[in-house]
This record gives structure tokens, sequence and C-alpha cells, in this order.
């Protein structure tokens, strides 16, 4: 197993930035998975991992060795990619024997024709056909081995990607979002075989994605990438639950995050007539902070006498185990939830089927025990480090 270190990674195309000083820690065994949105470096990131790309500064390190001059053959990594990139002359079981068999082959070897021989020679080895016969079995393949790629479904085909890369035992595994082109059905079931291959290989897998499932569903770290900038690095259940600033609170949750303006009132986040918990060990001083609550941490019901935030019903999604509900609070309120939010709706998840409907006027009752507090000019999460430094004093937009 092989410990991943990243520091101060930089990578520059001309005077377009596309990362900017990335700096992390990747113990042996974790499956690490970068995030974000297209054009946020996480492929570029990953290519310089691999040595297909070289990073403009920093260094990349592999078990406290500087390997930014290796190639992607003596960092000894597998590399998963989108498109698959099978051999559609070759059948199943030889495009999982390819690297073994390329691994024998000598100079003279790769002259054409002498090539052809040598591959299938090499490959009907007992040793190599039995690593294939293993990791066949492993992912399910036996039944297909006889078959090129046109005869199997992207399914069948991303498979043997896999199968390809386990056989050669790398040290390391880098994924570059290769379920993006199954639909929802393959995806959850490749999911579950990638999940697998790590817990039964223990090998350090480097995973990029821009779907949030697949990353809160995959990885024992996330790290979440804007703009070439770590927004976030942290377990997923540490990123959902404290997200460290407002942009990874809106990017995390289907429904994301709500995030509400809140008066500060003799040092606590007011939101109408609710006084919410103000933040542990944190003294809040005048203006204003921005609340954030998950749709789940929140109710609403009909009764507009209710201790709560009143608003108006504006969309209904039933999702058959659960509804969503979509509120426009009372502009009253003055909640400016159009400078924090995509939309001016409140979300609430609820269990069950509702009895609203749109256009009721209702009241939402908050579980404030669960919310966030961000800074309103920087939008970091108030409980990190940064934030929290010093006096332990505040200074909030007035």
């Amino acid at each position: 197993m092989t410990k991943l270190s990243l520091r101060n990674i930089s990578k520059r195309f001309g005077d377009t930035r596309v990362i900017d000083d990335f700096s992390a820690e990747v113990d042996s065994g974790e499956f690490l998975v970068l995030l974000g949105a297209s054009g946020s470096g996480k492929s570029t990131l990953l290519r310089i991992i691999a040595g297909l790309t070289d990073a403009s500064s920093g260094d990349v390190i592999f078990d406290n060795l500087r390997v930014n001059r290796q190639s992607p053959r003596e960092r000894d990594v597998a590399f998963v990619f989108q498109s698959y990139a099978l051999y559609p002359h070759l059948t199943v079981r030889d495009n999982i024997a390819f690297p073994l068999a390329l691994d024998k082959f000598k100079g003279w070897h790769h002259i054409p024709g002498i090539s052809m021989v040598a591959r299938r020679v090499f490959g009907a080895g007992k040793d190599i056909s039995e690593r294939v016969a293993k990791v066949s079995a492993m992912l399910d393949l036996d039944e297909y081995a006889a078959r090129k790629p046109g005869g199997l479904s992207g399914g069948q085909r991303q498979r043997v990607a896999l199968a390809r890369a386990l056989i050669r035992n790398p040290s390391m595994f880098l994924l570059d979002e290769p379920l993006s082109n199954l639909d929802a059905k393959l995806r959850a079931e490749l999911r579950g075989e990638i999940v697998r291959l790590h817990r039964l290989t223990g090998k350090t897998f480097i995973y990029v994605t821009h779907d949030q499932v697949e990353a809160m569903t995959m990885a024992t770290q996330i790290v979440i990438l804007h703009n070439g900038e770590v927004q976030q690095h942290a377990t997923p259940q540490e990123i959902y639950a404290k997200p460290a600033n407002t942009y990874v609170a809106r990017f995390i949750g289907s429904p994301p995050m709500n995030l509400m303006n809140a008066t500060v009132e003799d040092g606590f986040p007011t939101l109408g007539n609710l006084r919410l918990p103000a933040p542990d060990g944190i003294r809040l001083q005048g203006g204003t902070v921005t609340a954030g609550l998950r749709p789940e941490h929140l109710t609403v019901s009909a009764d507009t006498g209710g201790r709560g935030l009143p608003g108006t019903v504006r969309r209904i999604e039933d999702l058959g185990a659960d509804t969503l509900i979509g509120v426009q609070p009372d502009p009253a309120l003055n909640l400016n939830m159009w400078e924090l939010n995509q939309d001016e709706l409140i979300w609430i998840r609820q269990e069950g089927q509702t009895r609203l409907f749109a256009g009721d006027a209702c009241t939402i009752e908050l579980e404030a025990q669960f919310a966030s507090y961000f800074n309103s000019r920087t939008g970091m999460n108030l409980a990190s480090s940064e934030q929290t430094s010093g006096a332990g004093v505040l200074p909030l937009r007035g």
C-alpha cells in the first residue's frame, strides 16, 4: 500500500490557472474522492498524480519518495478512464491479460507481426492465465471471456477496464469519472463493485467525479475543489454535517442546505421571532450571520399560528418514500435568501406524503440544534479554526 503526499501543487496552462497551491495527505488504503464541478481541476490533478501531466510547481510524493520525474510506469499506478479504453479487436480475456503480456516484451517484440505472436504466447502462459481467471471471477466476467468489447454492455465494458487495472496489482488505483457514461442502475451496481474491490485489495484509491452521490457513498475522504482551490478535505459525514463554507453547504446535498441571513441580537442569531442557539465558543457582535439548516432538520405544518417562520407553499415534489416541500418565506422576515441560494425557497424533506398543496399558508419549524453558522462576508463556517482564532470575537457585517 502507498501513502500519497501532494505538496503545494499548482498547474497553469499559459495564463490560465487550473490548480492553485493544492496540498493533501492521503493515508495508505484510503478511498479519496476528488469532487467538484466541471473545470474545478480534479482530472488535471489526477493526471499529475499519475505522471501523465507535469505540475507547474509542487511535489508528488509516494511513501516519502519524490516522484515528479518518474514516468507513469515507474510510479506503478493503474488508471481507469471514463471511456473504457479497451482494444476492440481483442477478447475480454486478452484485454485483461494485455498489461501482463506487455510486461514480458523485449524491444524486438514490438516489431509488427512479431508483437501479435508474442502477445498471444505470453498471454497464454500459465501464470497469466491463472491471474486472469482470478480477476475475471472477482468481477463476474467468466462468461464473457471470449467476447469482444463490441458485444458487451457499458457496465460490462467498465468491469473489464477495472479487471485490466486490477490484474497488474498496482500500488495505487486512479479512476477518472469511470461511471459517467452509464445509466443510473448500472452506476449504482458499479459503485458497489468498486467499493468491494477497494476493501478486497486494501490499496489506495483516488477517484474523480462531479457526482456527489458517488462521493458520499464510496469515499473514506473527500476533497471538494472549486476553481482549482480546496474548499474542504474531510470525511463524507463531516462534510455533510459541518460544511467548511457556504459553497460546500450548497454543493453537497439534494436539496442542498438552506441558507438564511439571521440578525444578531444580544449575541444570538435571530430569524423572525425565533432566537437560535449561539455557535459554540463564539461571541457574535452585531450585524448578520448566515444560518444553514439541512432540509431534514425542518418541519412544516398548516398551523399558521405556530412558533416558527411563516410562509407559503410553492412546490411539492412527491418522491414516494418522502416528499420535498418548497416554501417561500414571508418577505417581512427579510431573510435575503436570493443572495445565498439558487432560489428563494426553503426546502423541507418530510417522510411519506404531505397534506399541503401549492398556495397553502404554512409555518416552518426548525431543529435549531443542527444549525451551521457562516460569516456573512466570507462565507466561512464560524466553527472553523481560522474563524475562531484570536480573542474569539468575530465582527460581522453591519
